[in-house]
């Protein structure tokens, strides 16, 4: 069963016709150039699965570089738009729970999540993992990247739980509002939380994202 909560899947279906604007913004611009030429250099010649694939914004960089692609989310919404993206045309798009995985996607040499580990549940952490390594071969190559905290100027903290997890309040379009999960992991809960399966972990701090990197 997916850890996701109704009203976060509801925002991001209704957010899904404008959501390439949250990397638009201009003090982003210097660390999108560089993900979108680091993450295929990263992920390219493996056979790749993204989780959460959203509109299939990173999609479109990685599908070119990567030997074969599988691009999951768990909401419709945001794959009618990925499957529009160019250069995708050899991508399998397939709606997944990514703390379910199905068997029938095949392993993977490699996989990727963007902006998607920051909405994984503290108390889910462990079985996320455990369903994105079911998919993987061993010397698999696993990269996250996700926002830091300096997000929070945009959406401050509006809640944190008896768990630890905190929540943003965020506006659409339309004028609804939205609880929305928003973690902020450190780099020691990150390592911590593949230790005994991963080697060669890198964590990297951009001006607005971090990146995650190990093999299993």
């Amino acid at each position: 069963m997916s850890h996701a909560s109704a009203e976060m899947q509801a925002y991001y279906a209704g957010r899904a016709p404008y959501y390439d604007a949250v990397y638009l913004k201009p003090e982003r611009a210097a660390d999108i150039a560089y993900l979108r030429q680091h993450l295929p250099e990263r992920l390219g010649g493996r056979s790749l699965l993204e989780i959460a694939c959203g509109t299939g914004y990173w999609t479109q960089d990685l599908a070119p570089a990567a030997l074969r692609m599988v691009a999951t989310d768990y909401t419709a919404e945001p794959l009618s738009f990925a499957r529009q993206r160019p250069g995708v045309e050899a991508v399998q798009f397939e709606r997944a729970d990514a703390y379910a995985l199905p068997a029938h996607l095949g392993q993977f040499d490699a996989a990727f999540a963007g902006l998607w580990f920051s909405h994984v549940p503290v108390e889910a952490r462990e079985a996320f993992v455990a369903s994105l390594h079911g998919r993987l071969n061993a010397g698999a190559r696993v990269l996250w990247i996700d926002n830091h905290e300096r997000q929070c100027q945009d959406f401050p903290i509006a809640e944190t739980d008896a768990r630890g997890n905190t929540y943003q309040h965020r506006p659409l379009r339309d004028g609804s509002v939205h609880r929305v999960l928003k973690n902020f992991p450190t780099q020691a809960e990150l390592q911590a939380l593949v230790a005994g399966v991963a080697r060669h972990t890198r964590y990297q701090r951009l001006d607005n994202f971090w990146l995650f990197e190990y093999e299993l």
